[in-house]
């Protein structure tokens, strides 16, 4: 299964490379999300709230009401993450509260079954509030101890976002042999061909950059 991505930034879709540089920006999400309608899933990212520069929370749950939205970026509350579900979101992605105390305070309130974890990284090392802050951990540090309190874990790799060079297969395959819960990534994927490799592994590929300009078709995904 192939997941588009609408990224929000201040209303609009943008694309960043590498969560830095914005190269693309389109006015109307909606549009966007009609084109996404009878998708499994459609990832749906506040990039304002994952910086902490605002929000766009209005939009994402009109875009829930319309798609099945996966819905990540700046949920730091476990009443912000109840406010999604309740409003439609069919998962929530946690990533910079993806702790075991904060992960078992959502737990009692939202199944595991919608909740994703996000573990982004920049050469290997996780980052979080937005791809803003770097720590010390691998991903690989921290899948034992946080894989009982989701369903799903989501890795982008930061340095490939948005360049779409190619994404790195060969941790994709380690990251497969390291959990059994569901695998979603993104990060580079410049091909439907390079997709389908991602897929053959049991993995979903996640399509932000590539589709927005046409490398990957909507036709081709769906």
């Amino acid at each position: 299964m192939i997941i588009p991505s609408i990224d929000l930034m201040k209303g609009k879709v943008v694309q960043l490379t590498q969560g830095k540089n914005k190269i693309l920006e389109i006015d109307n999400p909606f549009y966007f999300a009609g084109k996404f309608i009878g998708f499994k899933e459609v990832q749906v990212i506040d990039l304002d709230a994952a910086m902490n520069k605002g929000e766009n929370t209005k939009k994402i749950k009109e875009i829930s009401g319309i798609v099945n939205a996966r819905i990540g970026g700046g949920i730091r509350s476990i009443e912000k993450a109840v406010e999604l579900v309740d409003a439609g979101a069919k998962k929530i992605i946690i990533g910079t509260k993806a702790n075991k105390k904060f992960l078992e305070q959502l737990n009692q309130n939202i199944s595991k079954q919608k909740i994703i974890i996000a573990l982004d990284s920049f050469k290997g090392k996780i980052v979080t509030e937005g791809w803003q802050k770097e720590t010390e951990e691998t991903p690989f540090d921290l899948i034992p101890e946080l894989e009982v309190y989701c369903n799903e874990f989501f890795f982008t790799f930061v340095e490939k976002e948005g360049l779409m060079k190619g994404t790195n297969l060969k941790a994709i395959k380690q990251l497969k042999k390291t959990t059994k819960n569901e695998i979603s990534v993104a990060g580079g994927i410049s091909s439907i061909q390079e997709a389908r490799k991602i897929e053959k592994l049991g993995i979903k590929p996640v399509i932000g950059m590539a589709l927005y300009s046409g490398k990957i078709s909507l036709e081709e995904i769906k």
